[in-house]
């Protein structure tokens, strides 16, 4: 009887070899000696063999382990990884998804080259506990780079975890999910700061927050997604909220994120907190890189989650007022965000309407989002007259009102600001353009060419439309029509005025400006 050894059933052979004691002693060269042989120098010196023996061993347990035929394999898969690419000349598998552009280009560099990370995609393949293995004798070599740890446990992730929210809380599956997820968070990279995408780690979080992992491994995530939380985006924060929850989206663990990412920000700056105004805030350098990309992730996240119903106000304005000012060089999209929770939240008080606008500076809006900001009739009346003023006041200066914390690159920041508020407008209001033909004013006739030359020359100099209501309420502000004249400022709610000022013809400008400074 002649039986063929190959990879797939020598570690079978090798057990029932040692299981009939076909030893040295009994005969020379004897089946145990002759499958060692094979072993070492055929099995083992192949590198997709290996990997085949490996995973055949887990069903031959506890003969495997004890005639040590996993742990050569897992050392022999190991040192393979460490070699030179230049000096490899064996097969691997290497099927990484890439872009039409940059197909043709790959191919034809993957003829003479070996990628660093050619390796990934062939350990996928083994279960999670010699994987497991597999992966700690990598890295006890000290050979491998923390970006190539991170890499290899993504493509394990990708391969094994479901993508499918009902797939990973599936009974069957909840306990396989929650020992993968915990597997490979603690292979991660001792480098908190580098080896893994904010993004992979995000996509862990939520899967260890969805299969019940465990505290310990949420707080290991958090803490290295918090070193470099302003590299995440929008989408990959949706995480939901636990079941039973007020909310759909975990906006808690959010504000727990932005707060321990701006004590690194002020930590690497050696800044402390300081307390002003019963609130928390931090000075730092309005040049960190870090603080743009924050700013408009959180206001981002906030028109994203402003159409829950069940947002309360209080977890609303603290998310908004979590990041410094300097992160905000432009608040068209925090004034996006507040309209939304307006338009969702139609029971809102006035005092409250009134703390969530507060928190928006007018000055820092751009064109377009003031010409909507002063049609809108969810904002209260105070803030409407700030957008008018300030606008009219930008128009005959001829300014446009940087702030003087600025960056150097606010004006860069703001285009960008601008063109996601553009964006993502559209998908809560009509056509902006529709809106701004409705605004255009005609001017009516003047009874004398002075008058109407006056008028004209206010038309073109004001890069503002405004509608007839508003038009009338900003006139009255900001044209004095002659000494005595009363100039009177609404509040927010209408109910009180305050007493009249006498204005003298050559003050009246500067009267206004004070009066709705003060507003």
């Amino acid at each position: 009887m002649i039986v063929t050894l190959n990879a797939y059933n020598v570690v079978a052979a090798r057990c029932a070899a040692e299981y009939l004691e076909m030893t040295e002693d009994v005969e020379k060269g004897n089946l145990i000696y002759k499958i060692e042989v094979f072993l070492n120098s055929s099995v083992l010196r192949s590198w997709k063999d290996s990997i085949i023996v490996l995973q055949a061993t887990k069903s031959l347990l506890p003969w495997s382990e004890e005639l040590k035929v996993a742990g050569r394999c897992v050392d022999c898969i190991a040192s393979k990884t460490s070699v030179d690419p230049t000096n490899i000349n064996w097969s691997y598998t290497y099927n990484r998804k890439l872009a039409a552009s940059d197909e043709i280009v790959e191919i034809q560099q993957r003829m003479h080259t070996v990628p660093n990370d050619w390796w990934v995609e062939d350990i996928c393949e083994l279960d999670v506990d010699l994987y497991k293995r597999v992966m700690v004798a990598v890295k006890s070599k000290g050979r491998m780079s923390s970006d190539m740890i991170g890499e290899a446990l993504k493509a394990y992730a990708v391969r094994w975890l479901p993508d499918s929210y009902d797939a990973l809380v599936a009974d069957d599956y909840m306990k396989r999910n929650r020992t993968l997820v915990e597997t490979i968070v603690s292979l991660l990279p001792p480098d908190k700061c580098s080896g893994c995408s904010c993004r992979f780690l995000l996509k862990l979080l939520k899967v260890v927050i969805l299969v019940g992992a465990g505290d310990t491994l949420k707080e290991e995530l958090i803490n290295r997604i918090s070193m470099q939380f302003h590299k995440a985006s929008v989408k990959d924060l949706l995480i939901p909220a636990k079941s039973g929850g007020d909310t759909i989206y975990d906006v808690h663990l959010v504000q727990i994120l932005v707060g321990k990412f701006m004590v690194h920000v002020s930590s690497s700056h050696d800044i402390n907190f300081v307390d002003k105004s019963e609130s928390r805030f931090v000075e730092i350098n309005t040049e960190d890189k870090t603080l743009l990309p924050l700013g408009k992730l959180v206001d981002g996240y906030l028109a994203e989650i402003a159409s829950d119903p069940n947002l309360s106000i209080s977890s609303f304005v603290d998310l908004i007022k979590s990041i410094p000012d300097a992160a905000r060089p432009g608040h068209d999209g925090l004034y996006m965000a507040i309209d939304i929770y307006l338009k969702e939240h139609p029971n809102l008080s006035k005092a409250e309407k009134k703390r969530i606008c507060g928190l928006m500076d007018v000055k820092k809006l751009s064109a377009e989002a003031s010409i909507h900001a002063a049609q809108n009739e969810l904002l209260p009346l105070r803030v409407v007259v700030q957008v008018l003023f300030f606008e009219r006041l930008k128009a005959s200066t001829g300014v446009s009102a940087p702030t003087s914390d600025a960056p150097r690159d606010a004006s860069m920041s703001r285009a960008t600001l601008e063109e996601d508020w553009e964006g993502r407008a559209s998908e809560h209001h009509n056509s902006l353009k529709q809106q701004l033909g409705s605004l255009k004013i005609k001017g009516d006739k003047c009874r004398n060419s002075d008058e109407m030359k006056c008028r004209s020359t206010k038309e073109k100099s004001s890069g503002l439309l405004l509608p007839s209501r508003s038009r009338r309420i900003f006139d009255k502000l900001w044209v004095g029509k002659g000494q005595g004249e009363t100039i009177k400022s609404s509040e927010t709610s209408g109910s009180s005025q305050s007493p009249p000022i006498c204005v003298k013809p050559g003050e009246a400008k500067s009267s206004v400006m004070g009066t709705v400074a003060m507003a």
